[in-house]
Formats: C-alpha cells, structure tokens, sequence
C-alpha cells in the first residue's frame, strides 16, 4: 500500500499488509473505552465478521516509538499519524476501526469530522467491564508482559475521571458478558448499503 504523506503516516502504511477491498461507503468504528475494557478484544471479533483496517493505538505508538516514553509530544505524533492514515483510508473507501481509549469528547471530535468529510459510516462502541473485573486483567497483563498496552491498574484509576459520556448515538459493549449481540448490530448498522465497492 502506497500512501503519500508525512512519513509517519507512510510508515504506519507500509506496516499494514493486504487491505480490505474498497466499498462505496466505508465505516468508520471508534472502539473507545478504559484499558481492559476489552477494546482489542471486541475489535478483533468485529474484525472477523466484516472486512476491516484495525488500527490499535498501542500498536500504532510502538511502531513509531519501539520505546515509548508517554509524553504529550509523544502523544500528538502518534494520533496525529493515527488521524492522518484514517483520513486517507477513508477516502480510498476502506474500512477502519480505531482502537483507543478515545475517553472525551475532544479526543473524538477530530474522529466525527473525519467521517463526515469523507462520507463514512460513524459507529461508535464504548467498551465497558466492572472495575474487579478490569483490575483482574490488567493484573494479569502486566505479569505476563504480552500484551502491547502497557497501561496497569494506577493507569486505568488516573485515566477513570477523565472518561466523558458520547454526545452520539453509540453502541455500549460489556465484556463481563457476552458481547455478541452488540457485534450483531453493529454488523446489520455497516452492512446496510455496502454491497457495492467502490469504483476506480
């Protein structure tokens, strides 16, 4: 895939592998929530329905930075790549789900404009589990030093206060239960009227 761009956002390209085949009007889903919330989880099992670019944002930092330091420059580089490779996935009509904690409204807001300005279909999820739950997760993440996020338990409590309602319609996701229903509908939403691809 050839992307022309900023360098970070060719990077991030270059790292994508084989893409989903163009359709007319290609969604755009926020998967946003506190970490082990189970964003990964639910956008790799959307991901298996429908055909989707998953952008995880840990992933998409230690790509740019193999030894992330989680500074606010840090930060504005990586959803500034982040943004900059959905703005052009989006506009070659190819599907993409975010994979980020994407906790206010302002974090999100640059997500609502992408979308429109392309045409895109906007779904968004907000993942949710009960707080012994995710402690449990997180826990066990850390011990067995795997998984890409590097967020622990102090992590989540900080960023806990921080997380704002959805202004939008959205779609609630709880992974302490079974989360298939949601999928479901999530799935008939994007499927409605993308049976044609995308021309040229």
């Amino acid at each position: 895939m050839d992307i022309k761009g900023p360098p970070d956002v060719a990077k991030l390209s270059a790292s994508l592998g084989k893409l989903p085949e163009p359709v007319a009007r290609p969604a755009l889903v926020v998967v946003s929530g506190l970490p082990g919330t189970g964003k990964t989880y639910f956008s790799q099992k959307l991901a298996a329905r429908l055909p989707f670019v998953i952008l995880e944002s840990d992933a998409v930092r230690k790509t740019l930075f193999p030894r992330p330091v989680y500074t606010p420059v840090e930060h504005y580089l990586v959803f500034r790549a982040i943004h900059g490779l959905i703005a052009q996935l989006l506009k070659r009509g190819i599907p993409v789900i975010l994979d980020a904690t994407s906790l206010s409204e302002g974090d999100r807001e640059p997500l609502y404009a992408m979308a429109e300005k392309a045409g895109a279909r906007l779904v968004l999820v907000q993942m949710r589990a009960p707080e012994e739950l995710v402690k449990q997760r997180l826990t066990q993440r850390s011990a067995d030093g795997k998984n890409l996020s590097d967020a622990d338990w102090a992590v989540y409590q900080m960023l806990a206060p921080k997380q704002e309602p959805m202004r939008r319609k959205h779609y609630v996701a709880d992974t302490s239960r079974d989360i298939s229903p949601v999928i479901d509908r999530v799935v008939k939403e994007i499927s409605r009227g993308n049976s044609d691809t995308k021309g040229g």
